[in-house]
C-alpha cells in the first residue's frame, strides 16, 4: 500500500494583517527580523508581505510600535498615595524589563527619527497622567519622565544583553545593584531639579 500523499490545500491563503505581522515580528525578535523570515513565520510569501509593509525599516517600526503600545506603565492613581519617587522607581523597573525583553527596541524609544506618532502619543498621555496625579505641569512631568526614561532605557540597553548564561550568572547581581543605585541617584537628582523649578 502506497503512503497517502498530501495535496496542497486549496482555499484562501492566510490573511495578512498588521496585528499578525506585529505578533510574528515580536515572536521573532526585532534583531532577527527579515522579510523572508517573517513571511515564512506567517506562512505567506515575502512578496505578499511587501504589499502590506513597504520596507524592512517600516516592518521593524511596525513591530517596535506594537511592542510599546502593548506595554503598560505602572498603574498610577491619586488614591494610591504612592510618593512620586516610589512611582519613578516602579517606572524605571518596568522600562528596564521592557528593554531587556525586547532587544532592538531602544532606538524607537529614544530617537525621534525612529519613533512613531503612536509611540509619542502614548508617552505624552503617560506624562499627562503623572502631571495630574502629582500636581505637576505638563512640562515638568515631561522633563522629569523624559530624563529618567532616557537614561534608564540607554543604561538597560547597554548593561543587560548577556553574551552567555555564564556571564549573566556571574554579573547579574553586580549589574543590578549598579543599575538600581544609578537610577536612584538619577531620580533623586531629577526630583531636586523639579523642586528648584517650582
Amino acid at each position: 500500500m502506497e503512503p497517502v500523499q498530501k495535496t496542497a490545500s486549496r482555499g484562501r491563503p492566510p490573511t495578512i494583517t498588521r496585528e499578525r505581522i506585529a505578533q510574528a515580528g515580536i515572536d521573532m525578535g526585532l534583531l532577527n527580523i527579515t522579510f523572508v523570515g517573517l513571511a515564512a513565520e506567517m506562512g505567506v510569501s515575502h512578496m505578499a508581505l511587501y504589499k502590506h509593509v513597504p520596507s524592512l525599516k517600516a516592518l521593524k517600526t511596525l513591530v517596535a510600535e506594537a511592542i510599546f503600545l502593548r506595554w503598560e506603565a505602572p498603574a498610577i492613581s491619586s488614591e494610591d498615595g504612592i510618593e512620586l519617587k516610589e512611582y519613578l522607581e516602579r517606572f524605571v523597573g518596568a522600562l528596564r524589563d521592557l528593554v531587556t525583553a525586547h532587544p532592538g527596541l531602544t532606538p524607537y524609544l529614544l530617537r525621534r527619527s525612529a519613533s512613531t506618532s503612536h509611540i509619542s502619543d502614548k508617552i505624552m498621555a503617560h506624562q499627562q497622567q503623572v502631571a495630574d496625579v502629582y500636581g505637576l505641569s505638563q512640562d515638568q512631568a515631561r522633563r522629569l519622565l523624559s530624563t529618567v526614561a532616557f537614561h534608564c532605557i540607554a543604561v538597560a540597553d547597554a548593561l543587560y544583553p548577556w553574551e552567555s548564561e555564564e556571564a549573566r550568572q556571574a554579573d547579574e547581581a553586580e549589574v543590578e545593584a549598579e543599575f538600581s543605585q544609578g537610577m536612584n541617584a538619577l531620580i533623586v537628582g531629577a526630583l531636586m531639579m523639579l523642586k528648584q523649578d517650582q
